[in-house]
């Protein structure tokens, strides 16, 4: 089977385009804006789950920079496929581990899958809400570590991190 990764590159490119375009609208007041996102983040999925399949992960080195955060851009937004989310995490694991894939992102995707699962995040990467104008992550394994873990792949402190989110 002949992959074109050239082609591969640009679809991911596109799709992680069109992410951007319409996330704001995954937390829309308009019903039909939210059902929207939902579509196309299944669809994103879908085809990823596909790719893994016919490519494994897209890293670096195989389609590029723009496009392998594009990859993992669309495992971030997958989150009602955890099957994809899973199985994203799992290659992008291995590839982070033969320096193929960003330490930082497989973090986020970390932290995200976990708490689709229900878990408790590690990096304090993902945010359940504000209060009083202040950003709160979802519970985490190790609070009191989670800087420094944050550390040891590249992410900012929580507060510095937080601090781009607070309402003014």
């Amino acid at each position: 089977m002949v992959h074109d990764v050239a082609a591969l590159a640009k679809e991911l490119t596109a799709m992680a385009a069109a992410d951007q375009q319409f996330s704001a609208h995954a937390n829309s007041d308009d019903a039909a804006e939210q059902l929207a996102w939902r579509r196309l983040t299944a669809q994103h999925g879908d085809r990823l789950g596909q790719i893994m399949v016919e490519y494994g992960w897209p890293t670096t080195e195989m389609v590029g920079e723009e496009a392998a955060r594009a990859a993992w851009l669309i495992a971030q937004h997958a989150d009602r496929q955890l099957d994809v989310q899973r199985r994203a995490l799992q290659l992008m694991q291995q590839a982070a581990s033969a320096g193929a894939a960003s330490r930082r992102e497989l973090a986020f995707l970390h932290d995200r899958t976990r708490v689709n699962e229900g878990r408790k995040q590690t990096y304090g990467t993902q945010i359940a809400g504000v209060k009083d104008g202040a950003p709160v992550p979802w519970p985490c394994d190790e609070p009191e570590r989670m800087d420094e873990l944050r550390a040891e792949v590249g992410i900012e402190p929580f507060d510095e991190y937080v601090a781009k989110f607070s309402v003014a």
